[in-house]
């Protein structure tokens, strides 16, 4: 049998387009749209191999729903790197772990024209009306959401040397705006908060002057501000300037520094309030809003940064090890300036990771409750990721789905039309099936967390990242 990790970090075989897959169990025949996933699509180019789960030549999934049937297509994201890599045999530019072999005239030569990659794996975002590949590197790729190709780039500013974006914008569908951070490094670097209203251009609405910038998967939002938390994985930016090793190897965990932590008027940008709090390490900010004079934000923290390391393939091969487990914080921070005491409490021991909510109607909103996100089965700690978790903020209880040899990926929540309760709607996953070789497409009842239906895929799909749902009317 083929081994978990050579079925989600080998290679795709194939891309292909099919107009139904077959269906066991039932798909609600309310489920109309087209999930969208991004992730790697190969772990290997010649006889190379990418060195983490974070590297790797981007690949697109799509799955159309209509009357209780689903369809399925993937294709590899076409861009400079997968093209490069295709003609060349060879990896050709420089991933988030990964870099070309490359002499030393090549190494010194490539402080000047710096090949970095531009194959933007990681999540998928609608921006006014243009579907985007985002990845943490300075261009994202527009994509045809119904046939999956490339069609152009974006950039939030003109000059693309030297700069890193977080992979997860923030909507304000009431003022018709999407915020992002850029980090810009130089000698004096910068956080810089981006915001583009309607379909227009970026507009930077303000900046944070920092001499170590800090690694920066997202950051939080709230009603009025921008959460621009520091973890204490920085660097020195003249090392990613010369680029002479993998992006996140120029990075060094400093926890005696803690965790800065700025709140800026994302409207102003002007700076509300600074705090510092002890040192941990997040990728992932899942809410955050305002109540009274107190800005909440949740986001899922490990102690330090060591689950980076757990994602080289080197580790992920080993069938024995344990990934570190990330448990859903609650950080309070105080914003009548008569305190800088930041509070925090533990919401689930529960492992999680990817997390989802109902962005749509909570994100910003106080009274929400529920996250969804891949976790890790207590008494099936060794290998990746082996079941879904959904965690009710307000209690901390928590629903599991689990079935053996199975691996899901980020669960995607769903509306129900006309829902009245926040979980009423199906979790959409991609499960490898080991057993079977093969991957599905789970449609959890977001509110019992049972199967309703699964959807077979042909082939395995690879550990992917993100993805979202868009409605029939988005497409």
């Amino acid at each position: 049998m083929t081994s978990v990790f050579e079925l989600g970090f080998g290679q795709s075989e194939q891309e292909i387009e099919l107009a139904s897959l077959p269906v066991q169990g039932k798909i609600p025949a309310w489920l109309s749209g087209t999930l969208l996933r991004n992730g790697p699509g190969t772990f290997h180019v010649g006889e190379q191999r990418y060195r983490h789960w974070f590297d790797g030549l981007a690949m697109l999934h799509k799955f159309s729903f209509e009357n209780g049937r689903v369809a399925y297509a993937n294709k590899f994201l076409e861009c400079n790197a997968y093209q490069a890599a295709k003609e060349n045999g060879r990896i050709t530019y420089s991933e988030f772990a990964t870099d070309p072999c490359r002499s030393f005239f090549q190494r010194v030569s490539s402080v000047f024209t710096p090949k970095v990659t531009d194959s933007a794996k990681v999540s998928i975002a609608q921006i006014a009306d243009r579907f985007m590949a985002l990845a943490e590197t300075p261009i994202q790729v527009e994509f045809d959401p119904q046939t999956l190709q490339s069609v152009g780039v974006f950039q939030y500013e003109p000059t693309t040397t030297g700069q890193m974006t977080t992979v997860h914008p923030h909507f304000d569908y009431e003022n018709d705006s999407v915020y992002n951070v850029v980090t810009r490094y130089h000698r004096l670097s910068h956080y810089r908060l981006y915001q583009m209203t309607g379909g227009g251009k970026p507009e930077r609405v303000g900046q944070i002057p920092v001499h170590q910038p800090s690694y920066m998967h997202s950051f939080g939002m709230s009603q009025n501000y921008a959460i621009i938390t520091e973890f204490p994985l920085v660097v020195n930016p003249l090392n990613l300037l010369l680029w002479l090793k993998p992006y996140i190897e120029n990075f060094q965990w400093k926890p005696q520094r803690g965790t800065p932590i700025t709140v800026m008027n994302r409207f102003t940008g002007e700076i509300a309030a600074r705090f510092e709090t002890d040192a941990f390490f997040a990728f992932h900010h899942v809410n955050a809003f305002e109540v009274g004079d107190e800005l909440v934000f949740d986001i899922v923290a490990y102690p330090d940064a060591g689950i980076l390391n757990a994602y080289y393939l080197r580790t992920l091969e080993d069938p024995t090890m344990e990934i570190p487990f990330g448990t859903l914080r609650r950080y309070r921070l105080p914003l009548n300036g008569r305190s800088q005491t930041v509070t925090w409490e533990t919401l689930s021991d529960h492992c999680l990771e990817l997390p989802r909510f109902d962005f749509e109607r909570y994100n910003m909103n106080p009274v929400y409750r529920y996250v969804y996100a891949s976790s890790i089965h207590p008494q099936q700690r060794q290998g990746f990721y082996n079941q879904i978790v959904k965690v009710d903020t307000a209690g901390g209880q928590a629903q599991t789905w689990y079935a053996e040899n199975c691996y899901p990926g980020e669960p995607v929540f769903v509306g129900a039309p006309g829902r009245t309760a926040e979980d009423e709607g199906v979790a959409l996953s991609v499960v490898l099936d080991a057993a079977r070789g093969t991957s599905f497409l789970l449609v959890l009842d977001a509110q019992t967390f049972t199967e309703m239906g699964r959807a077979e895929i042909p082939h395995a799909v690879l550990f992917g990242y993100h993805g979202d749902f868009f409605g029939s009317s988005s497409l």
